[in-house]
């Protein structure tokens, strides 16, 4: 049930960045998107076990890789400031057109 409700949050963010005109509705609908990539690689690399990578000698316990979270703190920021560079571009169009229709501005910038 987790994954499916997982794979429909990508598939709504894909379906948004597909068929919305506006820009900053195409800028929600990747971070949606993008939400539930992390999210979903974060259940897949949960699976293995829960406990922390710190252990005694004598315990044999199934622990959580640590590379995965490493990488997921590495695609949150990396998310964070490529959608941060989009609001700054959106506003930048905003600030030379009236609209953030994106089928408007390509009609008043098209030579």
């Amino acid at each position: 049930m987790l994954e499916a409700s997982l794979f429909a949050t990508i598939l709504l963010g894909f379906v948004g960045m597909m068929f919305k005109d506006n820009l900053l509705m195409k800028i929600i609908s990747m971070d949606v998107m993008s939400t539930g990539v992390i999210s979903y690689y974060v259940l897949i690399a949960a699976r293995k076990g829960l406990a922390t990578p710190i252990q005694r000698p004598e315990e044999t316990l199934i622990y959580a890789d640590p590379v995965p979270q490493a990488v997921i703190l590495t695609a949150i920021v990396i998310g964070f400031s490529i959608q941060a560079l989009m609001l700054v571009g959106a506003m930048k169009l905003a600030h030379n057109n009236p609209t953030l229709e994106s089928h408007k501005i390509e009609g008043n910038n098209t030579p």
